[in-house]
């Protein structure tokens, strides 16, 4: 027990290992059943209302269970546990949109919590291995997001537009210049790799360094945020053919 919650690895984290394609299949296995039941999921309320509230504890008690690990083994330090991360921060507004219902909150959630979350579960930054506690709690949070953000799209009667789209982009550019000159010097951080790339091999080793760095980071970005608005497009089209 002590080593399963303690601060060392247990065993390294051994990326595209078996225990990795399991989380990478339980992740698309979940993406499915949401969009294979997407219109049960708008008809049945009570089924609607089950999987909210079920992703809505999973989350809260993910980011409590990461909190509470670091504290326990003396490992918390504001540059690493506060909740300033692209997916901790659409963490914690995709717990609140599933416990309000606030449209504005699920039209960020929808474009800031499933492909970085997604991204995350693919090519993760984490030295813990099966079966640490911190194993379950990264996958955990990360595939509970992405299920999150889609399931609250498909469950409300939402419609994105290209001015929505544009919108959320300038949220999120608004969030990175709060986090980029003001948190991360605070806290001499990395929040959201704008101080350095990723310790992990991730996609943003492949923007390159300084100022094109940032310059790639922001059209990645919102070429992101278009095509998720494209395949939005063209699954509502598909679904209202069903439908």
């Amino acid at each position: 027990m002590g080593e399963w919650f303690g601060s060392k690895s247990i065993t390294v984290f051994n990326i595209f290992g078996w225990h990795h394609a399991l989380m990478i299949v339980l992740y698309l296995i979940g993406i499915g059943y949401l969009i294979i039941y997407s219109n049960k999921l708008r008809q049945d309320k009570r089924l609607a209302q089950t999987i909210r509230w079920g992703l809505f504890i999973v989350l809260v008690s993910s980011e409590f269970s990461y909190q509470t690990w670091g504290m326990i083994n003396g490992m918390w330090n504001p540059s690493e546990f506060l909740p300033f991360q692209l997916c901790s921060i659409a963490g914690i507004l995709t717990m609140l949109a599933l416990l309000s219902g606030n449209h504005k909150l699920i039209q960020i959630v929808f474009f800031i919590g499933i492909v970085p979350s997604f991204l995350a579960v693919i090519t993760p930054e984490l030295q813990h291995g099966y079966p640490h506690l911190r194993f379950w709690q990264f996958f955990i949070h990360h595939i509970a997001l992405s299920w999150g953000s889609f399931f609250l799209i498909i469950s409300n009667p939402i419609k994105i537009t290209f001015k929505k789209t544009i919108e959320a982009y300038g949220y999120l550019l608004v969030y990175a210049g709060i986090v980029g000159f003001i948190l991360n010097p605070i806290f001499n951080a990395n929040f959201l790799f704008l101080a350095r790339t990723p310790s992990a091999n991730t996609p943003l080793n492949l923007l390159g360094s300084g100022f094109w760095y940032y310059v790639n980071l922001c059209l990645v970005g919102l070429v992101v945020f278009l095509a998720i608005y494209l395949i939005y497009m063209l699954f509502r089209q598909q679904t209202q053919k069903r439908g």
